[in-house]
Protein backbone atom coordinates (compact mmCIF):
# COMPACT_ATOMS: atom_id res chain seq x y z
CA UNK A 1 0.00 0.00 0.00
CA UNK A 2 0.95 2.85 -0.78
CA UNK A 3 0.61 6.72 0.99
CA UNK A 4 -2.30 7.70 -0.95
CA UNK A 5 -4.35 4.32 -0.63
CA UNK A 6 -3.52 4.61 3.31
CA UNK A 7 -4.65 8.27 3.22
CA UNK A 8 -8.13 7.36 1.61
CA UNK A 9 -8.69 4.19 3.69
CA UNK A 10 -8.21 6.74 6.48
CA UNK A 11 -10.30 9.77 5.41
CA UNK A 12 -13.20 6.98 4.48
CA UNK A 13 -13.74 4.00 6.68
CA UNK A 14 -11.66 4.39 9.38
CA UNK A 15 -13.59 7.64 9.93
CA UNK A 16 -17.07 6.22 9.70
CA UNK A 17 -15.29 3.09 12.16
CA UNK A 18 -13.91 5.61 15.28
CA UNK A 19 -17.80 7.04 14.66
CA UNK A 20 -19.20 4.08 15.35
CA UNK A 21 -17.28 3.66 17.90
CA UNK A 22 -17.96 7.08 19.53
CA UNK A 23 -21.35 6.91 19.54
CA UNK A 24 -21.69 3.46 20.74
CA UNK A 25 -19.14 4.74 23.69
CA UNK A 26 -21.47 7.41 24.02
CA UNK A 27 -25.30 5.00 24.17
CA UNK A 28 -23.19 2.72 26.73
CA UNK A 29 -22.05 5.33 29.06
CA UNK A 30 -25.76 6.92 29.07
CA UNK A 31 -28.00 3.65 28.87
CA UNK A 32 -30.60 3.27 31.62
CA UNK A 33 -29.21 1.82 34.86
CA UNK A 34 -25.72 3.42 34.11
CA UNK A 35 -25.56 5.50 36.96
CA UNK A 36 -25.83 3.25 40.12
CA UNK A 37 -22.63 1.53 38.46
CA UNK A 38 -21.05 4.71 37.72
CA UNK A 39 -21.53 6.09 41.25
CA UNK A 40 -20.52 2.75 43.08
CA UNK A 41 -17.23 2.82 40.96
CA UNK A 42 -16.58 7.29 41.76
CA UNK A 43 -16.38 6.02 45.82
CA UNK A 44 -13.67 3.32 45.28
CA UNK A 45 -10.90 5.89 46.11
CA UNK A 46 -13.25 6.87 49.40
CA UNK A 47 -13.48 3.20 50.57
CA UNK A 48 -11.63 1.85 53.16
CA UNK A 49 -10.14 -1.46 53.57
Amino acid sequence: MDYHSMREFADSWMLLAMTVFFVGVVIFAFRPGSKKHADDASQIPLKED
